[in-house]
């Protein structure tokens, strides 16, 4: 073996994770298996979804490879320390990439990495690990899109490495790596369907301030619609899936790929169910038509905030009014409408909470999910709060998502504001629903009274 690829996801010791048991693989590391296989280097995968930390720390110390490429996120930090940690008992070279890495060098490198990877990882491990084989971890200056220390101890960052232009040319992901009927089933045991993921593009070219591109840049790139409909056939010809799940940031972006592709897949005859993102932007009848046409049951829009002014300085560029239309305009067409909502953006103020109510009661997506703010390192956004964010947690114990910014109303704020926000938007359905029997709306009526007077009697509290 040259190299032993992993990740830190450990399902079954994620209470949150457990509470919605929708799993999916590290796509990222498959393509790279897939890659590197293809390349001639020995490659395993060790997938620790459904594995515990004690099972890969077992199989570190018995196979000893001699590179471990460990993936990390906002979710994993620490689990991904751990993982380092051990490989490096095990004698490992360790080299870790992913979108946490390239924003904190020091920290990982100070923990054990030997190479931060930033940007995609494909080309850059398939020059990188013959070279940790052959020499170790010296004479690295060479290797592009890697950062590491040198011998006087400090840090250096390679020029980045191109994209790679031709995703056709790349090898599917590396599936067979991995227990794939596993988190079919999962699925299949708690939501009665089981789905598989796929990507069709990489890469978002939009300006969302708050939005991290620390893996693919501002780049957007596209397969074409046989090679993703080749892919599709092998997938349902392997695993019989009853969904699919495009993972792509906007699905909807490109108007004439989309009609080629639907063409595509029904030229051969697939029709799956399936579950994607997109931009009000993107979104119009005929659009929706052919989402429609192709399967697609559930469509998330990232709305953010029903507040034009609180859109227009996450640089979002997006219309509140237009979300609603192309919500009502989806469920016409009977697909489902998710919505994200982010509280807590800098410059919020009690009016626009509001406005994102109104908003979604106008707009009564079919769900929504909500978020409080917080600043990835690397974005717009971060850069500018940076003088006033506060860790919650020491940096090995958290992750980003632990950061808030001084002067901003407290967690206990947000925690009553999303309570009056849900309660709120139920009473209203409840309101508009003639199945809804009195006793039911009465008490939705008081819990959006009590949600809104928390978020009342909280409402001067601010972080230190």
């Amino acid at each position: 073996m040259d190299v032993l690829l992993t990740h830190g996801y450990f399902l079954y010791e994620d209470p949150h994770e457990l509470a919605v048991m929708k799993p999916y693989p590290p796509l990222g590391l498959l393509y790279v298996s897939s890659h590197l296989k293809a390349r001639g280097i020995d490659t395993a995968l060790f997938d620790t979804t459904f594995a515990r930390f004690d099972e890969l720390e077992a199989h570190l110390r018995e196979v000893r490879p001699p590179v471990v490429g460990v993936y990390s996120n906002l979710m994993t930090r620490t689990k991904v320390l751990q993982v380092m940690d051990v490989a490096k008992q095990a004698g490992s070279l360790v080299v870790v990439g992913g979108p946490d890495p390239v924003n904190y060098l020091d920290e990982y490198l100070s923990r054990g990495a030997d190479v931060v990877v930033f940007g995609e990882g494909e080309l850059t491990l398939e020059q990188l690990v013959p070279h940790l084989i052959e020499r170790g971890a010296h004479d690295l200056a060479g290797i592009q899109g890697i950062a590491f220390r040198n011998d006087q101890g400090e840090i250096v960052r390679t020029e980045p490495r191109p994209m790679i232009a031709d995703l056709d040319a790349q090898p599917f992901p590396d599936r067979a790596a991995i227990n794939q009927h596993a988190y079919i089933d999962v699925w299949r045991e708690h939501h009665g369907r089981g789905s598989v993921s796929l990507i069709t593009a990489r890469g978002c070219p939009y300006t969302c301030t708050w939005c991290s591109h620390s893996v693919f840049g501002y780049s957007h790139r596209r397969r074409s619609p046989k090679n993703v409909v080749d892919e599709v056939e092998q997938i349902v010809a392997t695993y019989t899936p009853d969904l699919l799940w495009y993972a792509d940031d906007v699905f909807t972006i490109n108007h004439k790929w989309l009609f080629d592709y639907s063409a595509e897949l029904l030229r051969r005859g697939f029709h799956l169910p399936f579950e994607t993102i997109s931009r009000e932007d993107r979104l119009n009848e005929e659009v929706i038509e052919t989402l429609a046409r192709m399967g697609c049951y559930r469509l998330w829009i990232g709305a953010e905030s029903g507040s034009q002014k609180i859109l227009d300085a996450m640089k979002r560029r997006t219309n509140a009014e237009r979300v609603r239309c192309m919500v009502h305009l989806l469920q016409k067409h009977g697909i489902e409408v998710g919505m994200f909502i982010m509280l807590g953006y800098d410059g919020e103020q009690r009016e626009d909470l509001e406005a994102t109510v109104e908003h979604l009661k106008l707009a009564g997506p079919n769900t929504f999910l909500t978020t409080v703010a917080y600043p990835i390192k690397g974005t717009p956004y971060y850069a500018s709060v940076a003088d006033r964010v506060i860790a919650r947690r020491a940096w090995e114990q958290g992750s980003d998502r632990d950061y808030t910014v001084a002067g901003r109303h407290s967690p206990r704020y947000y925690h009553f504001a999303t309570r009056w926000m849900v309660n709120e938007v139920a009473l209203h359905r409840q309101r508009h629903s003639a199945s809804r029997s009195y006793p039911r709306l009465a008490r939705s009526f008081v819990n959006a009274r009590i949600g809104r007077l928390g978020m009342l009697l909280t409402e001067r509290e601010v972080e230190a």
